[in-house]
């Protein structure tokens, strides 16, 4: 696994949640924050207005995505001198809810309004477990806008056409490639985003951690093998820095060093495994590196609050 991967499958929890929805202009949609989600939008027809009390106005057009990691609330409408809220919008467009039904809405929504020009919405949520969510999403900015714009993030566009074609027209076996091209969607916003963040020397954080190829490496080894009796000399050694550079880079840009991050990795790894599989203790110690299983639960119980037993059985 590569850190972008394990962001995904570590962070999100439950099912994502899609939505096909035409709105008919004049038509206003306020969107509520949601803490412990995410969730976006992708104009797939017409145009629309990105309106926010703190910034100017932000045209969007076919193509055009936003990705809200925070689940922060926003208002989309087909013009910013429309007052009139629409109705209620489709339980897939709120992130976070906990009575929101299956993974996918099946049947598209059309909002009338007075039967002006149309704008047809993709939206999705992800529900997110904050007691695993990767530092990584949490120093990305409220919301991530992605323009359209020819001949770029073919993969991108892929996806959302995909996903369009499954929510809008489902068929057999949509229930199980609905949340496939989420995680997919994500991943490509995810990789566009930081693969796009300016990355000379002053510059730190994940951004630019992720394009930086010794740091990278270091990182990916400990993902790919968290069980490992690592070394800040061993993964000085991935990283072809020498110790001491490669501490104080590791430290600077992931914001703690190198020893703590892979300790902070092998707890919120064990932690999913405590919740999502019936692993006998000693099994999940080993998978992060532990061959004593009292000294895993200790570590785990300084990480959590929690001995390792007691987490599973609240999950």
């Amino acid at each position: 696994m590569d850190v972008l991967s394990d962001v995904i499958t570590v962070a999100r929890t439950g099912r994502p949640r899609s939505a096909y929805v035409r709105w008919h202009a004049p038509w206003r949609q306020q969107f509520a924050t949601v803490p412990g989600s995410a969730g976006f939008q992708v104009i797939l027809e017409g145009r629309s207005w990105l309106l926010s009390p703190h910034a100017a106005p932000v045209e969007l057009g076919a193509g055009d995505v936003l990705f809200l990691p925070h689940g922060t609330g926003h208002t989309l409408a087909d013009s910013p001198s429309t007052a009139v809220a629409s109705p209620a919008c489709t339980p897939a467009c709120t992130p976070g809810d906990p009575e929101l039904p299956g993974p996918y809405t099946s049947d598209s929504v059309d909002l009338l309004g007075q039967g002006g020009p149309a704008t047809v919405v993709l939206c999705g949520a992800y529900q997110l477990d904050p007691s695993r969510t990767h530092p990584l999403l949490l120093t990305l900015p409220d919301l991530i806008h992605l323009p359209a714009e020819p001949g770029r993030h073919p993969e991108l566009h892929a996806a959302v056409q995909l996903l369009a074609s499954e929510v809008g027209n489902p068929r057999l076996g949509t229930a199980a490639t609905v949340p496939a091209i989420l995680d997919t969607l994500l991943m490509y916003i995810l990789r566009i985003w930081f693969a796009e963040q300016p990355t000379h020397g002053s510059v730190t954080g994940w951004a630019a951690a992720l394009n930086d190829p010794a740091v990278t490496a270091a990182l990916h080894a400990v993902h790919r093998d968290p069980a490992a009796p690592w070394t800040v000399a061993e993964l000085a050694a991935e990283a072809g820095l020498s110790r001491a550079t490669f501490a104080r880079r590791f430290t600077l840009m992931i914001g703690q060093p190198p020893l703590g991050y892979l300790t902070w990795w092998r707890m919120t790894t064990a932690a999913r495994l405590l919740r999502a599989t019936e692993a006998p203790l000693r099994s999940i110690a080993a998978q992060v590196g532990y061959t004593s299983e009292f000294a895993f639960a200790n570590a785990f119980k300084r990480a959590h609050g929690l001995a390792p037993g007691a987490y599973r059985r609240m999950s």
